[in-house]
């Protein structure tokens, strides 16, 4: 099989390009300069520097030439800020895109995609009480792309949306996610205050294995919840609190109206910066406060294996807290 790749350079295509190409297959892929310094990228990997989206539909026809399966690992999520309105940032960068490429790709006869997505698309199907697409600009954003990703699946084309949650492992010379989760808790007082809750998550390699198990056995259009693990946030600060060299650090519960106040104060705060949140600071606090857990089962049956999950959250904070005290230049995420 013979695969293009946006995104093949990040931390989860990278890791995905690798698995493929150690299974076997070939991988193009499409990606925005620079390298972040040390980072593995596969020397097998065909690889094009370029912003898909300033490119002409013809041109990306060229590159998809050949190709049996398009994988889709770049777009945003929640972290990135934006002025408001919010949604047409989703739409430019995450479902316009799906839309697009997807439709390029069934004419150039490729047979199968897949999209990351996210599990808050999960969790708004399962909980439709909970009405977190009306609250929630990027959940709504992230259930239309995978409407229209699944729309577009017929007797040609197979398409796969995998529902991603919280995600751990490293890529040298890239700048981690979590330096924000850093930044939170280096802003508290001594003690770390969270609400009670828990969240699905897996390592970088368990996503690679489901990236490729769902090009190579995926069939007609599905979207999977994604994890392998659920952890509970204190068992996660726990692990986090070790890798900032703080490992007696107290954790306090915080009751849900508490959080709502502070989602309030953040609200403010991104109203003087000019920013539209993808996520309510106030309404996060019934997200924060449940056990977003999802059964291992979807991914298993994408070919995930165990992993060491610990590892993966130490080696993730302890990178993130080195970004945040300036030890170290990372490459930071580029939307275009």
């Amino acid at each position: 099989m013979k695969v293009f790749m946006i995104g093949g350079t990040g931390l989860l295509g990278c890791a995905a390009a690798q698995l493929f190409l150690d299974k076997g297959h070939s991988v193009k892929s499409m990606a925005l300069p620079p390298l972040p310094e040390g980072a593995p990228i596969p020397k097998e990997m065909e690889l094009v520097f370029g912003n898909f989206m300033e490119m002409t539909d013809d041109e990306i026809k060229v590159l998809m030439a050949g190709c049996d399966c398009f994988v889709f690992a770049a777009g945003i999520d929640e972290r990135v800020e934006f002025p408001a309105p919010v949604y047409q940032y989703y739409e430019k960068f995450n479902i316009n895109p799906t839309k697009r490429l997807i439709g390029l790709a069934k004419e150039c006869g490729l047979t199968s995609s897949v999209i990351l997505g996210s599990y808050f698309a999960y969790f708004a199907k399962e909980k439709p009480e909970m009405k977190l697409t009306e609250k929630h600009p990027y959940i709504r954003s992230r259930i239309e792309q995978e409407e229209a990703a699944l729309a577009l699946a017929d007797d040609k084309m197979s398409v796969a949306v995998l529902e991603l949650p919280y995600i751990f492992g490293t890529q040298p010379g890239r700048k981690p996610v979590w330096v924000i989760l850093i930044e939170q808790l280096y802003r508290m007082p001594g003690v770390t205050m969270y609400p009670k809750g828990g969240t699905a998550m897996l390592t970088v390699r368990q996503v690679a294995q489901t990236i490729v198990g769902a090009a190579e056995l995926n069939k007609g259009a599905n979207a999977y919840p994604i994890s392998y693990y659920n952890l509970t946030w204190d068992e996660f600060l726990q692990i986090a609190h070790a890798a900032m060299g703080k490992p007696d650090r107290k954790i306090i519960h915080i009751a849900n109206w508490m959080f709502k106040l502070f989602g309030k104060t953040m609200h403010k705060q991104y109203a003087k910066k000019n920013i539209d949140p993808g996520l309510n600071p106030v309404d996060l606090a019934d997200i924060m406060g449940m056990n977003t857990f999802i059964d291992k089962k979807w991914s298993v049956s994408l070919g995930a294996t165990d992993d060491d999950i610990k590892t993966a959250i130490f080696d993730s904070v302890k990178l993130s807290v080195d970004a945040f005290t300036g030890k170290q230049k990372l490459v930071d995420m580029k939307v275009e």
